[in-house]
């Protein structure tokens, strides 16, 4: 669905609705600089940790394909994580000790796929609503109110602020491995 040759613009993209197409164009160039921030990585350099309490590249992979998930559910179905969606995706969700032990050994191509499945779910749900959709309120955060247009910038603003973290824990692991 990444259109290379507009990635640089914010527009429209067909079979969506303005403002949609264009939240979609935001989201797909902070999913490329992800992947290229994350290319030809080794499963060793995926599961590497800075320092014992850090995120391995690969559970920060896997945390944004996890939020993805989760915000599909809260604004499309109105509803959290049930159990069984919980033992799947709660470890890239919490991070922490739960990801550091349940998120290792995969390679690249795993975590790709992962987001690449999320991805092509949120292509599908976003054919089947409108602008006026964006801008539903909902209680959110600290009781405050919150439409999806902030819930789905919320998507992609955590994974280019978690993007950071996997550049520096490359810069880190090339001085160290």
């Amino acid at each position: 669905m990444i259109n290379m040759d507009q990635i640089y613009l914010i527009t429209d993209i067909q079979g969506y609705t303005p403002e949609v197409g264009r939240l979609l164009s935001m989201m797909n160039y902070a999913r490329y600089t992800t992947l290229e921030a994350a290319k030809n990585l080794t499963t060793e350099q995926l599961d590497y940790l800075m320092d014992p309490e850090g995120n391995s590249i690969g559970a920060l992979l896997l945390h944004f394909a996890a939020v993805e998930f989760a915000y599909q559910l809260e604004t499309f179905e109105k509803r959290d994580l049930n159990e069984e969606e919980m033992l799947i995706w709660g470890p890239a969700l919490d991070l922490g000790e739960k990801g550091r032990q349940a998120i290792r050994g995969n390679d690249l191509t795993y975590y790709v796929n992962k987001l690449n499945e999320v991805r092509t779910k949120t292509y599908e749900l976003f054919k089947t609503v409108d602008d006026d959709w964006l801008h539903l309120e909902e209680p959110f955060w600290y009781g405050k109110q919150a439409n999806h247009y902030f819930m789905w910038f919320h998507v992609f603003e955590d994974e280019i602020n978690h993007r950071g973290q996997i550049r520096l824990i490359k810069k880190k692991m090339n001085t160290q491995l």
